[in-house]
């Protein structure tokens, strides 16, 4: 029987509890709680072919025979490993950071694959509308003239013309319902460029 009681439950620093309530998932954290409580230690990259549930112990690093203890933890193959006393424990894979992993500074870029569907727009009533005469023509000013030949003074005038109406046009006096939907991306995967 292991010295660390096996979890039932955890109880965030805000008050909330979760109970475990998966028999693996229960062990599992022991096993990493009873590792982590005597404090943890790098031990470097291994070529020890290592899986979540080894017991394979010792390991070589750096060509050399290490064995590793509670706490212990290695990399393989761009995997964390955390030895529990008794078993190896994988912590999380590296490969999906890729180049990322292995830079002090870094910047990037996601592009996302998929497509995007463009948004929709559709009028539900057309609003209030009126009907107005246009204006065909302006119309003219009125002219005067005079004109003198042999002594003979000549006078016109022309009125000029009124404007006039064109065809009735109808025109927006409210406003009409709108409708519109968002744009929507379909795709699960992407891209990530480190440079």
């Amino acid at each position: 029987m292991s010295d660390t009681p096996v979890l039932s439950q955890i109880t965030l620093p805000n008050g909330t509890t979760y109970n475990i309530k998966d028999a693996q998932a229960r062990s599992d954290i022991s096993d990493i709680w009873r590792a982590i409580s005597g404090g943890l230690t790098f031990l470097g990259e291994t070529t020890t072919v290592l899986t979540d549930g080894s017991t394979t112990n010792p390991i070589t690093i750096n060509g050399e025979s290490v064995t590793a203890t509670a706490g212990s933890i290695v990399l393989y193959d761009m995997a964390e490993f955390l030895f529990d006393g008794s078993k190896w424990v994988e912590l999380g894979d590296l490969s999906v950071l890729g180049a990322l992993a292995y830079k002090d500074s870094a910047t990037g870029s996601f592009t996302p694959s998929g497509s995007v569907a463009a948004p929709t727009i559709s009028v539900a009533s057309a609003g209030a509308t009126t009907t107005v005469n246009s204006i065909e023509s302006v119309g003219t000013l009125p002219s005067f003239g005079a004109t003198v030949s042999n002594e003979n003074l000549t006078l016109s005038f022309n009125a000029g013309t009124l404007p006039t109406k064109g065809s009735n046009t109808t025109v927006k006096t409210g406003d009409a319902s709108y409708s519109a939907t968002a744009p929507a991306f379909t795709g699960s995967a992407g891209t990530v460029t480190v440079s």
